[in-house]
């Protein structure tokens, strides 16, 4: 049986439920939360992720990942190495542990991961006096680190940011990082799970008991000397890139019911929907992207077409 040719994919999130999660997910982006519990993370695109539409309908995207190889994430991947890109939304009702993550000779070196994690994040929604956590104060060294950590006063060391809706920050890895309660956010990161947890606020995980913390690894690959950079986004342009980083680039698109047409240049894209509804075109295919949902237009597709009355936030690779 041939293989049906590639087209732009509606997915269904991998919803994850996190100590430190709440309901906004449901209640700003509409998305169905199956149970009670707070619900923290949705990984929007993810090898976990469902195809809806067409003739893949049922299949993850790590299933079309490994049919379609390039085809999908383009070239310069490897297939066997997942997808290399991971969307997700993010309601945090409570502070996210402090952590940090590792650059790719690091993750390689320390854990025989393939990549590590850099990652950006756009404040869609924030509550008066939201607060991140961005670094340590000028002047603190590894090991004054480790031992805050130890004897557990690390928020004296720790540099706190106000942030508010449209500010957007990119976080190159090794840097030390802790998303606040009161924030909806929008991800988009290197696909890796390799995280250093430095602090957790004294607090029990959902079992119960402690959670783990990664002290000497995290204190070996963490920026001491610098803090990431924090733009506020030109909503005053119907298309302007907001993330130019090393591994992904971010542009924020506003549709006003005039068509805005995109060319792929071999690479994948991601399109999540923040506001509106807002349609997806490529050759026959047509998909409607209401708010918080995310597509996938294949590498092999050249170009697509956005319409509507809405905003979409597009994620695709660089370098």
């Amino acid at each position: 049986m041939s293989t049906p040719a590639l087209y732009p994919l509606l997915l269904q999130p991998s919803l994850h439920v996190k100590v430190w999660g709440g309901r906004r997910l449901a209640t700003y982006l509409h998305k169905s939360l199956p149970t009670d519990e707070p619900y923290g993370e949705s990984w929007e695109l993810h090898d976990t992720a469902i195809v809806e539409n067409g003739a893949l309908a049922g299949q993850t995207l790590g299933d079309v990942l490994k049919c379609y190889g390039v085809k999908l994430v383009g070239e310069g991947n490897n297939p066997d190495e997942g997808f290399p890109l991971l969307a997700k939304l993010l309601d945090a009702s409570d502070w996210l542990s402090v952590q940090v993550h590792p650059n790719d000779e690091q993750a390689r070196r320390l854990e025989g991961d393939p990549r590590g994690k850099t990652e950006a994040w756009v404040i869609l929604v924030a509550e008066p006096d939201a607060k991140l956590v961005i670094g340590v104060k000028t002047g603190t060294t590894r090991e004054q680190l480790a031992q805050a950590i130890r004897d557990g006063y690390l928020e004296d060391l720790l540099v706190f940011a106000d942030v508010k809706a449209g500010d957007v920050v990119y976080l190159a890895a090794n840097t030390i990082h802790a998303i606040g309660p009161g924030l909806l956010i929008y991800e988009i990161q290197q696909s890796s799970d390799v995280t250093y947890r430095l602090y957790d606020w004294n607090r029990l995980g959902l079992d119960g008991e402690p959670r783990e913390l990664h002290i000497e690894k995290g204190t070996q690959v963490s920026n001491v000397e610098t803090l990431p950079p924090i733009t506020h986004i030109d909503t005053a342009q119907d298309q302007v890139i907001i993330v130019d980083g090393e591994y992904f680039r971010t542009a924020r698109h506003r549709l006003n019911g005039a068509p805005q047409h995109v060319q792929t240049q071999g690479c994948f894209h991601a399109l999540t929907c923040i506001e509106g509804e807002v349609s997806l075109t490529a050759d026959d295919t047509a998909i409607n992207l209401s708010i918080g949902r995310t597509a996938l237009v294949p590498a092999v597709l050249t170009s697509y077409t956005l319409n509507g009355t809405g905003v979409v936030l597009r994620s695709w690779q660089t370098g």
